[in-house]
Order: C-alpha cells, then structure tokens, then sequence
C-alpha cells in the first residue's frame, strides 16, 4: 500500500485525504496547528467542486452550513447607507446561486469530521525532505522523528514549507504581490445585524462585516494597500499595529472594531499575492491548492481550486498506481489551464471591486460583476 504524507489540514488537504483513502492508499496528515484553526473568511464552493462535494456525500451538509445571506449594503463614512440589495452580496455574488457561501472553518470541519481512521499529526510540521534513490522520500519533522513517504503532497498554504524545500527559496518571482492585505477576524454580534453584510465605501480600505453561526457573531474583513508592508505570518503583534495604522481615525464602525481586534483570538492578515509556478512537482513531491498556484481572494475561486485540486491529484495518483511522476503531470495538465485562468480572473476583480466601492460609485453594479466573474468551465473527470 502506497504511504503518502499531506502536508496541512486545510480545504485542500482535507480533500486530498478523503480521496486518498477512497482510492485505496495510506494518507498521512501533518499539520502545524495544535488543531483545526479557528476563523477565516466565507469563502465560495462553485461548479465542479460542488459535484467533487457530492460526490463526497457531504453535499447537505454543506449547504446546510451555507452562510445565507439576506442581502448587503454599502455605507460612507458616517454610516449613511447608500447602497443596498437582497439580490446579491459583495462576497457570496447571486443570492439565489447554486453556489454555496460557507465560513472556511465550517468546510474545514465538515471535511475533516469525513476522515475517520486518516492519522493526523497536529502540532508538527516538515522541516526536511531528502528523495530516497530507492524511491519516495526521506522526511524529517520538527518533533525529530524521521519517516519514509512514497509520495509527500504539500497542501500547507501560500506560505508553503513543502514547496520552498522541493522547489527552493521563494525568491524567483513565484510569488507575486498585488500590493493589498486582507485581515480576518471574529467578533460577537453587537452590531444588530442579521444575515446581512456591510461594507463601508472608502478610496483606500475596504472594511466589512457579515454575520455568521445564526447571527451570533460577525466575521470583519479590513483590506488596505501597502505594497511596502512586512511581517512575518505568525507575528501577530506586528500585523495588529499594521492594521491598527491603516484603520486609525476612521468613522463609522471602525473604532469598535479596532477595538475587537486588539483581542481577536483568530487574527489572520495575509497579503493578497499569487503563487505562480513553472511546475508543481518535483520527484515524489508534489504541490496543490494555494502551495501550488494561490490565485488570491480576489478571484473568488481559491476554494473551487482547491477542492477540485485534490481531487484530480488523488484521482491522478489511483491510475498511475500511486507513481508520483505520471500522476503529477497528469494532474497538471488538467489543472493548469484553468489555474491561470482564475489567477487573471484575479487580476481583473481587483480593478472591478476598486470601482464597486469607490465613494462616488451611487448603485454599484454588483450583478454584472458577478456575471463578468463567472467561473472559467472545466471538464471534471471520473475517477
């Protein structure tokens, strides 16, 4: 039985898993968190992920978590609304959709509740990885142990660890800023919302917030450009006066929440860049999800990759008999077409979202934005 090693426990990875184990291998998960993480935004499950979800069984589940939004509206700096709509939302598109709007943490537990008997190692990480001439990999953790893979699939996020130590240093123009960063948190629902969002029209932040768990709480987005930003990822002290400082002396709702974040447990800021690779894979490694081919936020098809991602790879390694070489560039070359096409859907969303929110934007066109945006078609395979 052919033993694989999942580096990261999220969308992607979790699906990989599944998959794995459906087609009969020995999935193995590592993740750096102590657990499951908590937070991060509503992200979007859209076309072939959706099938990918049924076929899983896990499609009720999903929709039954499906955030459902009643509608949005737009506000200035005083709070005035002046745009409003129970059609479509700025993060979720159509109301009416067959797509499905979830918390990423709540697809995260549906998927992850799916893998009964899938070892997982919370709390570790790779820290080296060594090909084994007899095939398969060599791989060192942190804890010190040291274990042989036929196959190590790196699912750990843009800031992949596996893709630096299969591919190099991140320092070849893989990586490419947009020159914008996006903080997520979680606060209580003092803001008397109910399955609504709000966002607050200004030329040179977004601040919003959208309610979440049967209104109890509110998930906040405050997005801001600084192309000369640093921080390191897991340095939340820094990224909290980063934020702090773009955010200060703002009307509306800012105030308060400024105030939430200085004590959110679940602080994520990242800069929105794209993850651009002249291959995915190397030997017995190979890439998927955001370590592969991050298209940012801004295409509103980073988890729609993902999950299809994962799927095509595990499918990939079953008809290649587990060899990595044969199953990574199949996989590739079913997927890469319609990567590129959702990092340029990227691209164009940014300087649509810029003009939608801009002050002087009185009904934004959030529909046609939508349409424009539609998900580039594929083809999904049998497996």
């Amino acid at each position: 039985m052919t033993d694989i090693l999942i580096s990261g426990a999220g969308i992607a990875g979790a699906t990989l898993a599944w998959w794995l184990r459906r087609h009969g291998f020995r999935p193995v998960v590592v993740e750096s968190a102590p657990g499951p993480r908590p937070g991060g935004q509503a992200v979007d499950v859209r076309g072939p992920a959706l099938t990918v979800v049924d076929r899983m069984g896990l499609g009720a589940g999903l929709r039954a978590a499906r955030t459902a939004m009643d509608g949005m509206s737009l506000v200035d700096e005083d709070g005035t609304e002046v745009f409003r709509s129970t059609e479509v939302t700025l993060t979720g598109g159509p109301v009416a959709s067959d797509d499905v709007e979830i918390l990423r943490d709540d697809l995260a537990a549906l998927l992850t509740g799916a893998l009964d008997g899938v070892e997982h190692r919370w709390g570790d990480r790779v820290v080296a990885l060594d090909p084994d001439p007899a095939g398969g990999a060599r791989v060192r953790f942190a804890s010190g142990t040291e274990e042989h893979y036929d196959v190590v699939v790196g699912a750990d996020g843009q800031h992949s660890g596996v893709r630096r130590l299969a591919l190099g240093p991140d320092d070849d123009g893989r990586l490419v800023p947009l020159g914008q960063h996006v903080a997520v948190f979680t606060l209580p629902n003092t803001f008397g919302l109910s399955r609504w969002q709000v966002f607050l029209q200004r030329p040179d932040t977004m601040a919003g917030l959208y309610t979440a768990h049967d209104d109890t709480e509110v998930r906040v987005m405050l997005g801001f450009s600084d192309p000369d930003a640093g921080y390191h990822h897991r340095d939340l002290g820094a990224q909290r006066a980063l934020v702090a400082r773009h955010f200060a002396g703002g009307g509306w709702w800012l105030p308060e929440l400024l105030a939430g974040m200085a004590r959110a447990e679940d602080l994520y800021l990242t800069p929105v860049t794209q993850v651009r690779l002249p291959v995915w894979s190397r030997g017995p490694v190979a890439l998927v999800g955001d370590a592969a081919w991050c298209p940012t936020l801004l295409s509103g098809q980073g988890t729609t990759l993902a999950v299809v991602g994962a799927y095509v790879l595990a499918g990939e390694l079953a008809r290649a008999g587990g060899d990595p070489g044969p199953a990574a560039a199949a996989h590739e070359r079913r997927m890469r077409g319609w990567v590129e096409a959702n990092q340029e859907l990227a691209l164009t969303n940014a300087a649509r979202v810029r003009e939608l929110t801009a002050p002087d934007a009185a009904a934004p066109g959030l529909a046609e934005h939508w349409a424009a945006t539609a998900a580039t078609a594929l083809t999904l395979p049998e497996y």
